[in-house]
């Protein structure tokens, strides 16, 4: 049995393509930002944040790391609506991205905090800083700075498992890929364009992050 691959096709669907792509980007772009930003946030919390929200951040850590990103997007759409909060398919997966990379994003950002000297601590006291003004202007950047590729590799990882929103009907590009499988019953053609669409998202992502940090962190593109 022989397999014609033909491509041509596809054309017919450009719309649906383009709009996988769009939301496929905008998951990665509210989740990466919001993300990192809960990340950073916990990150606190857990290194210099006040003894009662510690447990509470430790035990939303541990949740989110140990279960399947595909159970917290089922729990956020389909089980928030049992408790009065109805979300839209696009929304529940945004809520479902930044919960998902927050938590992940958290663990790394903490360990570029362990890894501060306690001289850049006594500094920050030194210059009769409080300990959240010592956090963010003398040991986030260096924190950030020292964990940037790591944080760059899980937000791509992330876009990545972003694919399972189409599982709620978010339209993103995994969605328009099985919409086209579904319609033409030519599942080669169709996953094989979409894996090769992920794989440029994803290298192009990186290199953003990239430029991202050495304009954030200056010095350390300049070494």
């Amino acid at each position: 049995m022989s397999y014609h691959f033909e491509f041509g096709w596809l054309l017919e669907y450009y719309p649906e393509i383009i709009k996988g792509i769009l939301i496929t980007l905008e998951l990665i772009a509210i989740g990466g930002v919001l993300g990192i930003s809960l990340g950073i946030f916990c990150a606190w919390v857990r290194a210099l944040g006040p003894a009662w929200l510690k447990p509470v951040v430790a035990t939303y850590i541990e949740l989110i790391r140990n279960t399947p990103f595909l159970i917290q997007l089922f729990f956020i759409f389909f089980g928030l609506p049992s408790l009065g909060l109805k979300l839209s398919e696009l929304t529940a997966a945004n809520l479902a991205m930044v919960v998902n990379l927050g938590a992940y994003s958290c663990e790394i950002i903490r360990a570029g905090i362990q890894a501060t000297p306690k001289g850049q601590f006594e500094a920050g006291e030194s210059l009769a800083m409080t300990r959240f003004e010592t956090f963010r202007h003398v040991v986030l950047v260096p924190s950030l700075q020292r964990i940037w590729p790591a944080l760059s590799s899980q937000v791509v990882i992330v876009m990545l498992g972003s694919s399972v929103v189409s599982q709620i009907a978010a339209e993103d590009l995994t969605f328009a890929a099985n919409f086209i499988q579904s319609r033409t019953f030519r599942a080669f053609e169709a996953y094989i364009v979409s894996t090769a669409i992920y794989l440029v998202l994803a290298i192009l992502l990186r290199q953003v992050l990239a430029v991202v940090g050495g304009f954030i962190f200056p010095r350390r593109a300049a070494r």
